[in-house]
């Protein structure tokens, strides 16, 4: 189960309005770090799949949602419950670290 890959155009029903809590990553092809980020996403997405939301924002195509959240760096994680914004990490996080921080929206 790979993390789904969203647009400017699909990011607010995907995302805010949402049942699950979601688990977005902010991301762009260029960027060292994001590569390393992408698996651990991948594995996120499978360890927690039916009970949170795993997905992918390019942010070189999706500049109205980077924008709105204020994304300057990537990879920018923002975990979303509820369609708001509970958590932002900036940086390449461990699925240890990840779980930690989506087991406190679940």
């Amino acid at each position: 189960m790979n993390a789904v890959e969203l647009n400017d155009l699909n990011f607010d029903s995907e995302v805010k309005e949402s049942a699950q809590p979601v688990l977005v990553d902010f991301y762009a092809d260029w960027c060292g770090p994001c590569r390393k980020q992408l698996p651990i996403m991948d594995k996120v997405a499978q360890d927690y799949f039916g009970k949170v939301k795993v997905v992918k924002l390019n942010v070189d195509y999706a500049r109205i949602k980077s924008a709105e959240f204020g994304v300057s760096s990537v990879p920018s994680l923002l975990v979303f419950k509820n369609g708001e914004v509970v958590e932002k990490l900036i940086g390449v996080h461990s699925n240890s670290q990840l779980s930690e921080i989506i087991d406190r929206y679940l």
